[in-house]
């Protein structure tokens, strides 16, 4: 068991005053129900905008609208998947306050330290990619395709930017606050807090349709979750992860789209079928060499 104030690696003393705020409320009764209350919440709040839209859209509006947040290949879908993540985040918002008795800014660490820390990570992410894109390395990167006009994507640029903040800010309030806190105040083992939501990450990126190499999505959501998990443990806030978590998302939902469900924000395609293990596995092999550059990126500015 952990206490508060601990921490067994010497690179994480941040990390203890991270975790000190879920000290009263660790207990395991209050985990796994606060998951499932935030589920239902979740669910409950998408069923009433459902509700809401079929009220205001006709039926032909309404069901078209439907289609294309089920594929996501307009702009429209896209962005309502992007935002309805607002849900999510405010029902984890609730049961942190609610169930956990605490407020739901804990699960960020120091406000100021976490904008500060975010902002210079994401600026040195930044540089790294415009280093990446110029250099040679990119030349192995698949053929790519305008997608859309590039007027119409300035204009749609910064609600979508705002809304890959709200999806991306979400999923770090979940796995690197919420259940890292949760986890990192009982156990000292960072095979426990680091390593439990890594795996539920993983598997929650499963896609059937990649058939054999469906374990390459499941490995390569799995060490993106413990990059982050590491840097919110060396920062003590969860700014670098989400850093980390935007830029990533924001490369490939808004400049290059490689998959089709979340292509309708994004300035040019380049399409992938899943079903193709050679090229899947290139591509994840790229991206998985391209994560730890980030990750190690990240380490180093957050060591100035």
């Amino acid at each position: 068991m952990n206490r508060p104030g601990r921490s067994p690696i010497r690179a994480y003393r941040a990390h203890a005053q991270f975790i000190a705020p879920a000290g009263d409320s660790a207990a395991a009764w209050r985990l796994i129900p606060g998951l499932v209350m935030a589920a239902a919440l979740y669910l409950l709040m998408l069923w009433a905008m459902q509700n809401l839209l079929q009220i205001l859209l006709s039926p032909d509006q309404f069901n078209a609208f439907t289609l294309s947040v089920q594929n996501g290949s307009t702009a429209i879908g896209t962005l309502y998947l992007l935002f309805s993540f607002g849900f999510l985040g405010l029902a984890i918002a609730i049961v942190t306050a609610q169930m956990h008795q605490r407020a739901p800014l804990t699960l960020i660490g120091p406000p100021k330290a976490a904008l500060r820390q975010g902002i210079a990570v994401l600026i040195g992410l930044i540089l790294l990619s415009l280093v990446i894109w110029i250099l040679p390395p990119s030349e192995v990167l698949a053929p790519i395709t305008e997608s859309k006009a590039v007027g119409r994507w300035l204009m749609l640029l910064p609600v979508a930017l705002l809304g890959i903040l709200i999806q991306t800010s979400t999923e770090e309030l979940i796995f690197r606050g919420y259940l890292q806190q949760q986890l990192a105040v009982r156990f000292d083992t960072p095979l426990i807090w680091m390593g439990l939501p890594a795996l539920l990450f993983g598997l929650l990126h499963y896609r059937p349709e990649a058939g054999d190499s469906a374990w390459l999505l499941i490995l390569w959501a799995a060490l993106f979750s413990l990059f982050a998990a590491d840097l919110t443990a060396r920062a003590g806030t969860l700014g670098p992860a989400i850093a980390l978590h935007f830029l990533s998302n924001a490369i490939a939902i808004l400049f290059v789209a490689q998959d089709p469900a979340l292509s309708g924000l994004a300035l040019y395609s380049a399409p992938m079928d899943l079903r193709d293990s050679v090229a899947l596995r290139q591509a994840l092999t790229l991206d998985i060499a391209l994560l730890g550059l980030g990750w190690l990126t990240a380490r180093l500015v957050l060591r100035r």
